[in-house]
């Protein structure tokens, strides 16, 4: 997984092996062995790879779900891929495990959908409320203030 990451960061971001080899201070060649997966870096060294592709150390290390690795890069630091669900015949979504243990998710949570041309989005119904209730807050004091 490490190996592939680093090939996908370094073409998509449009380095040669020699311009991160430089920018992580080793030699063209051993980066070169990062990548053919014949040696891995030390931590300092993902650490200084992670910052460069601004990227987590754990995402440059490892994916989320192998099914789908060869169409999701690492996700930015921030921000998380969770894998890939199946809707089922019902319409019905299993949202990853993680996904709802980090957000705090538990059976009948009320959830918004929103959407643009690009996909679909979930946020928690009572933040997605509070922050309409904070733009209605300001909204109005803007119109008071006139």
């Amino acid at each position: 997984m490490f190996k592939e990451n680093l090939i996908m960061l370094r073409n998509i971001h449009g380095f040669s092996q020699e311009e991160i080899a430089a920018k992580v201070n080793i030699s063209r060649q051993a980066y070169a062995k990062w990548e053919s997966g014949a040696t891995v870096p030390d931590i300092e060294k993902c650490s200084l790879l992670a910052e460069v592709y601004g990227v987590t150390i754990d995402s440059l290390m490892k994916g989320d779900n192998d099914e789908v690795r060869e169409e999701l890069k690492p996700a930015p630091r921030g921000k998380n891929i969770w894998g890939t669900i199946t809707i089922n015949d019902r319409g019905q979504l299993v949202i990853p495990k993680a996904a709802r243990e980090k957000f705090g998710l538990v059976g009948g949570e009320r959830l918004v959908v929103l959407s643009d041309e690009e996909g679909i989005a979930l946020i928690e119904a009572k933040k997605f409320e509070a922050n309409l209730q904070k733009m209605k807050e300001l909204a109005l004091s803007a119109i008071g203030k006139e």
